[in-house]
């Protein structure tokens, strides 16, 4: 009988270690996506970012360009 309770014992044991496993997979696949979400928001501000800058750099060449068309007039 002692193996049996053994047996039972470990069933129990390797249960919860599923059980466990599993609450960890969902805990993980929330933070996944969370972080997959954040990911691409951060994606998209850095392309809205670059894109700025694009526009303050070219702004900024128009105007040395005219600058120095003045300064030759």
């Amino acid at each position: 009988m002692n193996d049996a309770s053994d047996q039972s014992a470990q069933l129990d044991q390797l249960t919860r270690r599923v059980d466990d496993l599993i609450a960890l997979t969902e805990v993980l696949t929330n933070e996944n996506r969370a972080l997959r979400a954040q990911q691409q928001q951060w994606s998209l501000e850095r392309a809205k970012l670059l894109e700025k800058n694009q526009t303050a750099t070219t702004s900024v060449e128009a105007m040395i360009t005219r600058l120095k068309s003045l300064e030759r007039s």
